[in-house]
């Protein structure tokens, strides 16, 4: 039997902390004990873990020493409060926040795409990408390393899942009142998001962008390590509960045709190809990506307005890979470092 290990998972009552538990238990990591973290609100409560039942623990209160590996997912205040004292204590922590995606002593990690970078912790953190950012990279990536990419135009479709629990909540709340003919009523969104899309994740920036949108500016060149890529983004929340989609055009340093993007795509981990010029011959956030560990990619096609363009459309579940999955993936790769 190999080494078996102290996982603590921070935030373990949340959409992505309990798909984080699903996760560890479903690929068979080697937790030795599994310490779940929340607020004091939650704490004396249980929580599956595999066919076990675990009991919520204080974080306020409890003494990090002893964890190998902790994954955070409560939020980037948390983190910055409570990741540090954990990484002091010994454990590697794995920080799904944005706290700390920009330190230039923290790596961004997608799996996928630069696991060697776990290996260079100073400060024994690692932080998981934005989700857009990482299903956008999973698919990129390989098309990147063959022909470099000079530009990104991205519009995001995200699921309102992507805003915790509360947001699913009011989706579904919204969508059973106007089909009962009665009032939306908005709390978690500025406006009604059933049955309507709304151009505003995160806050605005000076350059009327949103923070959501420089987030895939800023996470994919030091992901990618090149400052030079171009990022234009439009981030756009949309009434779907699970599974965010991007509409993805790119302007390639050198041609590449899009039977050879495809032919790379196919061979590359965590992409999963659904690309038939037919009805239903792509993915969508409900029949392919909700549920599942897959970047799915699909209308794979060149650019008719650029020589050197090309356009993919690109689903993922922004819960299982976008946060909880690459977290886990992070920590096997600590893990396998013995």
């Amino acid at each position: 039997m190999g080494r078996q290990y102290k996982v603590a998972v921070v935030g373990a009552t949340g959409v992505v902390g309990e798909a984080m538990l699903a996760l560890l238990a479903e690929r068979g990591f080697p937790v030795g004990e599994l310490v779940a973290l929340a607020s004091e609100r939650s704490a004396g409560g249980t929580i599956d873990f595999g066919d076990d039942e675990v009991v919520i623990r204080d974080l306020a209160g409890f003494d990090p020493a002893g964890v190998d590996i902790a994954l955070f997912a409560a939020g980037g205040a948390v983190s910055r409060e409570f990741a540090p004292r954990f990484a002091a204590a010994g454990a590697v922590v794995v920080d799904n926040s944005s706290a700390f995606r920009l330190d230039d002593d923290v790596p961004l990690v997608v799996a996928e795409v630069n696991p060697e970078a776990v290996k260079q912790r100073p400060r024994g953190i690692i932080a998981n990408p934005n989700c857009s950012t990482m299903q956008m990279l999973v698919a990129l990536a390989p098309i990147h390393r063959s022909v470099g990419i000079e530009r990104i135009n991205v519009a995001t479709y995200q699921s309102v899942s992507g805003a915790g629990r509360g947001a699913l909540e009011e989706l579904g709340r919204q969508t059973a009142a106007l089909l009962g003919f009665q009032e939306a009523d908005p709390q978690r969104f500025p406006v009604q998001i059933a049955f309507n899309l709304i151009p505003h994740i995160d806050e605005f920036l000076d350059n009327g962008y949103t923070r959501e949108e420089m987030k895939l500016v800023w996470e994919t060149r030091k992901i990618l390590g090149d400052a030079s890529i171009q990022v234009n983004a439009t981030a756009v929340r949309v009434p779907v509960f699970y599974g965010h989609s991007e509409a993805l055009h790119i302007e390639t340093r050198g041609h590449i045709s899009a039977a050879d993007a495809r032919a790379l795509l196919e061979a590359a981990p965590g992409v999963v190809v659904v690309d038939e010029r037919a009805a239903g011959g792509y993915p969508t956030p409900v029949t392919h990506a909700s549920g599942r560990d897959g970047v799915f990619v699909g209308r794979i096609r060149e650019d008719i307005s650029h020589p050197r363009g090309l356009d993919l459309w690109v689903v993922s579940d922004n819960i299982r890979k976008g946060a909880a999955l690459n977290a886990v993936q992070i920590a096997e790769l600590v893990a396998s470092e013995g």
